[in-house]
């Protein structure tokens, strides 16, 4: 399957509570290969936010480490941790995040700057065309509906053209219809970029059209299942 873009080796986080200490996830481990899409479900306070936080160098673990893209996370700083974020790994959060003083066009324009990547004004219209708001690029995220601004957020996750891609609930603040366009957009966006995925979610008929379903209870794993073979990108 060639390197994996993403390892959890023996991953434990707690956190004090009072003079107890809250075992949030305990002793996680995985491999993830590249191009593969994989959903982490479970209750709330399973610990998918948590595990997809110390995945992505957000939050350290309090035991075990994490392998990102090649790269080990647990002896790098700060500024080397969001290094490694801005040029490999995309992300989509359930609340858009996107900074409220700046349109559209300018929210997707924020990582290929950071990137210092030329036209970047040319890439971000590109990308907001093909999610379908290339009449809305002037637009602030106020003067957008909660899909608009969910599919901006996917223009700017994808704009950087990441390796890997993490959405923590990427449907959840938006109704059927539209949680359903936002979906196809982005496994299709995914599927043409080659880019591995991995969705944290409650929706299980969005977990089933990923590869791979990783089931947390209680902080820890308690099923792995591969529901397809993993295409090639090619």
């Amino acid at each position: 399957m060639g390197e994996f873009i993403l390892s959890a080796d023996h991953l434990s986080k707690s956190y004090k509570s009072g003079d107890n200490d809250l075992m949030v996830l305990q002793d996680v481990s995985f491999d993830i290969s590249r191009g593969e899409t994989v959903a982490i479900v479970g209750p709330s306070g399973s610990g998918k936010t948590t595990l997809l936080g110390l995945c992505a160098g957000l939050d350290r673990p309090t035991d075990g480490s994490v392998s990102l893209c090649g790269t080990t996370l647990e002896n790098l700083g700060e500024d080397d941790r969001a290094d490694v974020r801005n040029k490999s790994v995309g992300f989509i959060f359930q609340n858009f995040q996107l900074i409220p003083t700046l349109t559209a066009l300018e929210n997707v324009t924020i990582p290929l700057e950071l990137q210092g990547r030329k036209q970047v004004e040319q890439i971000a219209k590109e990308l907001l065309t093909r999610v379908g708001l290339g009449d809305r690029t002037h637009h602030y995220p106020t003067e957008l509906s909660g899909g608009e601004q969910q599919r901006v957020s996917l223009a700017r996750a994808f704009s950087n053209t990441p390796e890997i891609l993490f959405a923590d609930e990427p449907t959840g603040n938006l109704d059927e219809e539209t949680g359903d366009r936002v979906e196809a957009l982005l496994f299709d966006l995914n599927r043409e970029q080659g880019t591995t995925l991995i969705i944290v979610t409650h929706d299980l008929e969005l977990a089933g059209k990923t590869d791979r379903i990783i089931r947390l209870k209680g902080g820890k794993i308690i099923s792995d299942e591969r529901l397809k073979a993993t295409a090639s990108n090619g």
